[in-house]
């Protein structure tokens, strides 16, 4: 009995047309490799957003990398499984990423974490994050003289403080990094950074598989659209991580 192609099967078969559409694209022979950093209270969707739609690029390549192997609970609870640790992460990358989340506080002041990130970013083609994942690249000085953006609520707060200029915009590219602003923006991140490495072509490809065409039932994505009522409801919030981002930023 035949089987139902998987996503990943998918993802290979749109790098396969991509490879021969008439559009010429930044091709490699090989599987791109990538490390998506994992921690304690991360936000989930920062990374599985990408990863589902990265995941066809990198087939048996892309590594969930945590201090130690296992399972990692994020900040709603849900855990995901890194399946090796900074000692066992490959050295040479294409594709370093961080997400964001309520642990990035703590993020920023772990010695090993930034150590880990300031090695495999001097030898990855591109350094990346999503939401407050930003602030850890900041933290580990990865994000100094760049334009980055981040989540609203940190991004012309913290990343200054970091030596980083703050650009409010969905993604950023600078050079070889790319950050972009919170939690959905992941999607538009990982979408952007798939051009960049396979073509247009299979961005698109990987799009339309995903079904990726957002029409919110509301026009609250932004404090601008939310509204000053709905803007201070936000705040109250994400307050204990801004204050706790700002002082990790400030101990530096």
């Amino acid at each position: 009995m035949d089987r139902f192609p998987s996503r990943r099967d998918i993802g290979a078969a749109a790098l396969a047309a991509s490879l021969l559409a008439a559009q010429p694209v930044r091709a490699q022979a090989r599987p791109v490799r990538i490390a998506m950093l994992l921690y304690p209270g991360m936000t989930a969707l920062d990374l599985v957003g990408p990863q589902e739609l990265l995941a066809g690029l990198a087939p048996g390549s892309l590594s969930l990398v945590a201090r130690t192997k296992g399972a990692v609970a994020s900040d709603t609870g849900l855990a995901l499984v890194a399946d090796t640790d900074f000692d066992g992460c490959p050295r040479d990358l294409d594709v370093l990423f961080v997400p964001g989340g309520d642990g990035t506080p703590t993020q920023m002041r772990d010695a090993a974490t930034l150590a880990f990130l300031r090695d495999r970013a001097a030898r990855a083609a591109w350094v990346t994050s999503v939401c407050t994942g930003s602030l850890i690249l900041g933290a580990a000085g990865l994000l100094q003289g760049y334009r980055a953006t981040s989540h609203w609520s940190v991004r012309d707060r913290v990343l200054p403080l970091l030596g980083a200029t703050p650009v409010a915009e969905r993604v950023v590219f600078d050079r070889n990094r790319v950050t972009a602003a919170g939690i959905s923006a992941g999607l538009d991140f990982a979408l952007a950074l798939a051009a960049r490495l396979r073509g247009d072509d299979y961005a698109r490809t990987a799009q339309l598989v995903a079904e990726y065409a957002p029409q919110p039932p509301f026009a609250a994505g932004s404090p601008a659209s939310a509204g000053p009522a709905i803007t201070k409801e936000a705040e109250a919030i994400l307050r204990d991580l801004v204050a706790g981002s700002l002082a990790a930023a400030e101990a530096r």
